[in-house]
């Protein structure tokens, strides 16, 4: 079984490692949509994979340090893509949450990145 609990943050951020005149090298915002998966066996005493309660007492602070930030300032986020912002949210997850299966962040309505651990 896979449950699911999302979050939005607001934050700033360049990219820059991009070409000069590339439109991403200039500072600039997004309003982020994070979806945090997590699979594993349905508790026979509870009747959930876990609680969403304690899900979110795990993101919620890792969402907290990005919310209106400027991501480029966050140690381990020098090059923000949302491929690494990603990556940072699921180090930071994955530890206290060991049923993670994948995190889906989404830059704008149309784009984002899914990243399900491992090899990057």
């Amino acid at each position: 079984m896979t449950i699911y609990k999302q979050f939005t943050f607001d934050a700033a951020h360049f990219l820059p490692n991009v070409p000069e005149g590339h439109r991403c090298r200039r500072v600039h915002g997004h309003t982020y949509h994070l979806t945090v998966y997590v699979s594993g066996a349905v508790s026979a005493e509870e009747g959930w994979v876990i609680d969403f309660k304690d899900l979110k007492a795990v993101v919620k602070p890792l969402v907290d340090q990005l919310d209106h930030a400027m991501l480029n300032e966050i140690a381990g986020l020098q090059n923000p893509t949302a491929e690494n912002v990603a990556r940072w949210l699921w180090r930071g997850i994955q530890p206290e949450i060991p049923g993670l299966s994948r995190i889906e962040l989404k830059e704008t309505p149309t784009s984002g990145v899914i990243y399900e651990g491992g090899a990057d």
